[in-house]
């Protein structure tokens, strides 16, 4: 029998539907009461801003791993995972380096550790398990990312992951010039959701069917467009004598540009070679 049969196995189904509740609660947490995580979260988390960033990373995986429990095709969920994988496992990290910092008992401490001690493995594990599933051939209805576009997006993303993993391993380099207050906690915190873009749009350079990256761009632009707000929101937060305080609002404005762009774009494309195709089935390989 065949295993490269692009199926979502349920096992990855289910881990998704399993996170997602995690993910619903920290967001409202973070983005509705964001001055008040003393009280309900695993640690305090000053300024308010750096609470609604998290809490903004949070939305976009809500999103994603909403299709990942709606999903049947493994390779329209792919991408998110590597990100994933990594972006907990620096929180976990995190989370060792700073247990002072956290609130032992809390409830929500409970939930973050157990998340964030599970999730990288149990990602990593359903990646390693599903992937081999993907024969790497477009669906007949589908449009491909032209290059121009995934050398930029994986550019651009790749700049803010090394940003991101500087700020993680060397969070006194950057917090003096940081756009707005850091503590060591925060600095890690904000350079791990900082990994997701490049984490993510990398792998366009080597899959870009349209159909592989239609929801986890969609993801980033819920994520984006919630960090905008949030900036909006806790203005005050925000240094903005500092210079990366306004570059940072202008790379938050741009990605969400660029990626509704995009998305408009494939979108076109793909109803284009819906009317071409006239079948469901895929079509030869597109990498």
């Amino acid at each position: 029998m065949d295993d490269r049969d692009d199926r979502l196995l349920p096992a990855t189904r289910a881990l998704g539907a399993v996170i997602i509740p995690f993910l619903c609660v920290a967001a409202v947490l973070l983005l509705l009461m964001p001055g008040d995580t003393k009280a309900t979260f695993a640690w305090q988390i000053l300024p308010p801003l750096s609470a609604m960033l998290l809490g903004s990373a949070y939305v976009g995986g809500i999103w994603f791993f909403a299709w990942v429990v709606l999903e049947t095709h493994w390779h329209r969920v792919w991408p998110g995972f590597p990100a994933v994988v990594v972006f907990a496992a620096l929180l976990g990290v995190a989370t060792m380096l700073h247990l002072d910092r956290f609130t032992y008992g809390h409830v929500s401490f409970i939930a973050w550790v157990v998340l964030y001690a599970v999730t990288p493995f149990a990602v990593a594990v359903v990646l390693v398990v599903n992937r081999r599933r993907d024969d790497g051939r477009p669906e007949q209805v589908d449009a491909v990312i032209p290059r121009p576009w995934a050398i930029a997006l994986a550019a651009v993303g790749g700049a803010a992951t090394v940003i991101g993993l500087v700020l993680f391993a060397m969070p006194s380099l950057l917090q003096v010039t940081w756009g707005w207050t850091l503590t060591p906690l925060t600095a890690r915190v904000t350079g791990a959701v900082l990994t997701l873009p490049g984490l993510v749009n990398v792998w366009m350079l080597y899959d870009r069917r349209w159909s592989s990256f239609r929801w986890v761009v969609q993801a980033q632009i819920a994520s984006v467009a919630t960090m905008l707000v949030s900036i909006a929101v806790r203005a005050e937060d925000v240094r903005w004598e500092r210079p990366s305080a306004t570059g940072f609002v202008v790379m938050l404005a741009g990605a969400a540009i660029a990626y509704v762009v995009l998305s408009v774009r494939m979108e076109r494309a793909r109803r284009a070679s819906r009317d071409v195709a006239g079948s469901p089935q895929r079509g030869s390989r597109a990498r």
